[in-house]
């Protein structure tokens, strides 16, 4: 399978739960921090998923948080 987002099964059979809120909970805390509650229940996409996984996400994720401060090195113009 292929498909864009996991499953409901597959969510529930990630996270052992049926309730969409607890389903969040447990993704979050294991570090799948782009899930959501959808109409439809929790939406995760599968790319996210496989990088999570592959600890590729956690890695971006460090790179996109640091501060940047290029601005203070350079000498400003009066």
């Amino acid at each position: 399978m292929n498909a864009i987002t996991m499953t409901p099964i597959e969510i529930e059979q990630i996270t052992g739960y049926k309730a969409p809120t607890k389903q969040l909970s447990v993704l979050h805390e294991r570090g799948f921090v782009r899930a959501y509650v959808g109409r439809h229940g929790v939406v995760l996409e599968r790319a996210h998923y496989e990088a999570v996984c592959r600890g590729e996400f956690g890695k971006m994720q460090d790179r996109s948080r640091a501060a940047n401060l290029d601005f203070l090195r350079t000498p400003r113009i009066a």
